[in-house]
């Protein structure tokens, strides 16, 4: 499947751009992204061009935080849609639910949830694409854009309980240092931000209950006129269990509030199974997991919701024609081939 995102995610791309040394424009062409794009934030592009792009440009400027550098320039106004849903929530708590359900509206490639842990809320983000490889600086965005609008409502003195990112920490954490106040942490198991569950149950002093009610009838109507389909919400889901060790169809299903055979015929209708969408969920963030070469692959199957190490093995090898020894040290070749 192919996703979608409003034109104003690449707001302040320019500006980075040419204070790395790049040519934004060229390097637009060469993602085969409009620059109509940079001009009507409404614009839908496609996600992973999007994606694309910004991994590129961090190669080509030898910088690999060029996400958080965007992040650092991101305003409250380039939420959208979702913007609208933040200012009519009676609490931050609120609005991060409606974010989650709402999120499709303003970005279909960002899978977002937020989880009870005890006095913790966890809020984890996951960049979803067909296009191979870490999207790391699109999620380095996503993350970074996220802390500030924390921060927004809790002011500048806020700090998160932890900020994590599954891939290796960049060769300077300066950018990230400034953007958070604080280290973040890497080679973890999911991107996102954990926070202090009493943080998010001030009340927000925007909140007007006449208007929340038009706006979630507002946004409530663009939710019913989306594309939507099930092969997209079971992905959605397997993307946010699969770490947590608790991925299976009946799980989905309870989620979904159907029952599995409803989940398997209606998939069955986009001519896709719940087994084909499982085995592309996990060629998706294997890439993305093994890219740290520091990441033990024991780790790397539990993450996938393999039984055994050997299980995952075997399905590396039918899945992608090599060891995962043989594509680290390809990838490491490549690296090595490209700097010469």
């Amino acid at each position: 499947m192919s996703y979608t995102l409003r034109g104003a995610s690449l707001t302040h791309y320019v500006d980075v751009a040419r204070a790395v040394g790049l040519d934004p424009y060229q390097q637009l062409r060469a993602a085969r992204i409009a620059r109509a794009a940079l001009l009507d934030p409404d614009l839908r592009i496609r996600a992973e061009l999007v994606g694309g792009l910004l991994d590129a440009s961090a190669e080509a400027a030898g910088v690999d935080d060029f996400g958080l550098r965007m992040a650092a320039l991101r305003e409250f106004s380039n939420l959208g849609p979702l913007a609208f849903v933040v200012r009519e929530a009676p609490t931050l708590r609120e609005a991060l639910a409606s974010m989650v359900r709402y999120m499709g509206l303003q970005n279909e490639a960002l899978g977002m949830w937020v989880e009870e842990a005890g006095p913790l809320v966890v809020i984890r983000l996951q960049i979803l694409s067909e296009r191979p490889g870490t999207m790391r600086q699109a999620t380095d965005l996503a993350v970074g854009v996220m802390f500030r609008m924390l921060r927004l409502f809790l002011g500048t003195g806020w700090r998160p309980r932890s900020i994590s990112f599954t891939h290796a920490a960049p060769a300077s954490t300066a950018t990230s240092l400034q953007l958070f106040g604080m280290a973040a942490d890497y080679g973890q198991d999911f991107d996102g931000i954990v926070c202090q569950a009493a943080d998010l149950q001030a009340p927000l002093p925007s909140y007007d209950p006449v208007m929340a009610r038009q706006v979630k009838q507002y946004l409530g109507t663009l939710l019913a006129q989306s594309s939507a389909t099930m092969q997209d919400q079971v992905r959605k889901l397997v993307y946010a269990l699969l770490p947590t060790g608790l991925c299976s169809v009946d799980r989905v299903a309870q989620h979904l509030s159907v029952d599995r055979r409803t989940v398997h015929r209606r998939l069955a209708q986009e001519k896709t199974t719940y087994s084909d969408v499982l085995d592309t969920a996990r060629a998706d963030l294997v890439l993305r997991y093994i890219e740290n070469a520091t990441r033990p692959l024991s780790e790397v199957a539990t993450l996938l919701g393999f039984s055994s190490l050997s299980a995952f093995s075997r399905w590396f090898t039918g899945r992608f024609g090599c060891s995962v020894t043989a594509w680290r040290m390809g990838k490491a070749g490549a690296k090595t081939t490209a700097a010469g």
